[in-house]
C-alpha cells in the first residue's frame, strides 16, 4: 500500500489526556518518524509534533482518534508528491 509523508499538529489544553495521546502514538509506533513536544507552562498548553510516515487511511484514523479526544485539537498536513 502506497505511504504518504505527514506531520500531525496537536494542541494539548488537557493534561490529563496525554497518558491516552501517549497510548495511541505508541499502538502506531511504526509509522512514526520523529515526535517534538513543547510544553507551554504560561497557557497551560502542550505543542506536540508527529512526523509520520504511513497509509493515509492510517494517517486520518489516527488524527481522528486525537481530535475525538476532549481538550485536544489536531491537524494534518500532507507533503506535496
Amino acid at each position: 500500500m502506497e505511504t504518504r509523508i505527514a506531520l500531525i499538529g496537536i494542541i494539548v489544553s488537557d493534561r490529563r489526556q496525554i497518558g491516552r495521546l501517549n497510548e495511541l502514538l505508541s499502538e502506531h509506533q511504526q509509522y512514526i518518524l520523529g515526535r517534538m513536544g513543547l510544553p507551554h507552562q504560561n497557557e497551560g498548553i502542550s505543542l506536540i509534533s508527529i512526523a509520520i510516515e504511513a497509509p493515509e487511511d492510517v494517517i486520518s484514523t489516527i488524527s481522528g482518534r486525537i481530535g475525538m479526544m476532549e481538550g485536544i485539537s489536531t491537524k494534518v498536513i500532507y507533503a506535496k508528491k
